[in-house]
């Protein structure tokens, strides 16, 4: 691959920062891969956070709310996702205090009817485990999975 100027590597991150939101961890691993060196790379990320293209509260916020809304991800899994992408706990915690319980309890009943009607079991007890074991992928907590399954009640099952 042919050696960019740390000039270019701004531009172009400028460039990939304007269309959607992105954090640190993402931008460098760009400039690694164009092999900028380590305290060039520290000085396009400051620039890039001074003019505003990065910033990793905006980036944490935008996350939560497309990860819950459309990919219907709990807060676990959100949580998780974000600590793989080295963002700070305070950040993290920050942008979940912004989930509506009660929207995140309205999505899971959705998700889980909706998979209810291809789960396939011997008897109640053996489709509420598999529904139960989906949830908990998809990163929702035991407690909401509960409260879901028994606001879905006894028509459910």
């Amino acid at each position: 691959m042919k050696q960019i100027t740390s000039e270019q590597a701004f531009i172009r991150l400028s460039n990939y920062c304007s269309r959607t939101e992105r954090c640190i961890f993402d931008i460098r691993r760009k400039l690694m891969a164009w092999e900028i060196p380590g305290n060039e790379q520290n000085q396009i990320i400051k620039k890039l956070q001074q003019e505003k293209f990065l910033n990793e509260s905006r980036y944490c916020r935008a996350f939560v709310n497309d990860k819950s809304k459309y990919n219907r991800w709990g807060a676990y899994k959100i949580k998780v996702e974000l600590m793989k992408k080295q963002i700070s706990e305070d950040l993290i915690r920050e942008a979940l205090e912004n989930l509506q319980p009660e929207e995140t309890l309205e999505q899971l009943c959705r998700l889980l009817e909706q998979k209810k009607k291809s789960v396939k079991g011997k008897n109640d007890f053996e489709i509420k485990q598999k529904l139960m074991r989906f949830a908990a992928g998809r990163g929702f907590s035991q407690e909401d999975v509960e409260k879901a399954l028994f606001i879905l009640g006894k028509n459910f099952f």
